[in-house]
């Protein structure tokens, strides 16, 4: 099978919303809120786009400054075409686009954990989420 992968293809948030869902992901994402993943994928300033006969199957969409960090904020890939090397493709071209200092950061689920460690991810327990019903104490 052959893919094409793409650098900053434009994605609809209908394409998006169904990649979610035929992925793992989508039940960690507010697909359900249209004006959030339309803000999501609008607002990514790298994506890196997998597909198979004009369908998007795959997706690294990520947040970044291209010289210090970039958090990669959405790895997925439809459950049809997982194992077969996609997700790692994807990684290895988001890494490609930055720069020599540049850090690729992710929150993994934790059934993912053996994964990134297995593909060369160290892991870092120094994350910290403020959810945004929540607010910074003084």
């Amino acid at each position: 099978m052959s893919f094409e992968y793409k650098i900053n293809e434009p994605v609809t948030t209908d394409q998006f919303v169904a990649l979610l869902k035929a992925s793992t992901l989508g039940d960690r994402r507010p697909i359900e809120d249209r004006e959030c993943m339309e803000g999501m994928i609008a607002n990514s300033n790298l994506t890196v786009t997998a597909w198979h006969k004009n369908q998007l199957i795959g997706i690294a969409r990520s947040v970044t400054d291209f010289n210090y960090a970039c958090y990669l904020s959405d790895l997925a890939v439809s459950l049809e075409y997982q194992k077969s090397g996609i997700g790692r493709r994807l990684q290895i071209l988001t890494q490609e686009q930055l720069g020599p200092k540049c850090k690729l950061i992710l929150i993994a689920a934790p059934a993912a954990n053996q994964y990134y460690e297995h593909i060369g991810f160290d892991h870092n327990p120094r994350c910290w989420v403020l959810e945004r019903r929540s607010s910074i104490s003084s």
